[in-house]
Parts: structure tokens; C-alpha cells; sequence
């Protein structure tokens, strides 16, 4: 069974061929349009681009701490991959 609406309204294109959506959720939608002339919006919630975490950068910062130090692990055998190169 389909869900039921929780909103149903018209719309009207403005001079710039815009539509307007009362009283959203989300900033953010994922438009599809279809060839009978049906429009669906899915909300988004996006995300800052290659942000890095303050964890993430913690973690960076003690990682070269401890190579500065001395404090690694034995090499790695790359060697078995040399042809994908």
C-alpha cells in the first residue's frame, strides 16, 4: 500500500521557472523527472568534501610522532603487485 501524504498543495513555476516548497524538512533534494511529467525529490543531507576529522587528524599527528621517534612496523613486501603498476 502506497504511503499516504502528509502535505498535498499546488504549485505554480514562477517567472523563473522555479517551484516553491512550503515548510521542507531538508535544504537539499535529489530531483528525478520523468516523461509523463512526474517530478520526485528525494532530501539529501550532504557532507563537507575532503573534511577530515579532528580524530582522524589527532591520529595523523600521533602516527608521525612515533615514525619521527622510530616506533614502526617491518617494511611491507609489495612486490607480489608490481605488475598491476
Amino acid at each position: 500500500m502506497p504511503a499516504l501524504a502528509v502535505r498535498s498543495y499546488d504549485s505554480k513555476l514562477d517567472s523563473k521557472r522555479r517551484i516553491t516548497l512550503r515548510a521542507t524538512q531538508y535544504d537539499y533534494y535529489h530531483v528525478e523527472e520523468y516523461p509523463d511529467g512526474r517530478i520526485m525529490l528525494e532530501p539529501r543531507e550532504l557532507t563537507k568534501p575532503f573534511e577530515v576529522s579532528q580524530n582522524s587528524l589527532a591520529m595523523m599527528d600521533k602516527s608521525m610522532e612515533n615514525f619521527k621517534a622510530g616506533k614502526v612496523g617491518d617494511a611491507i613486501d609489495l612486490s607480489a603487485y608490481e605488475d598491476l603498476i
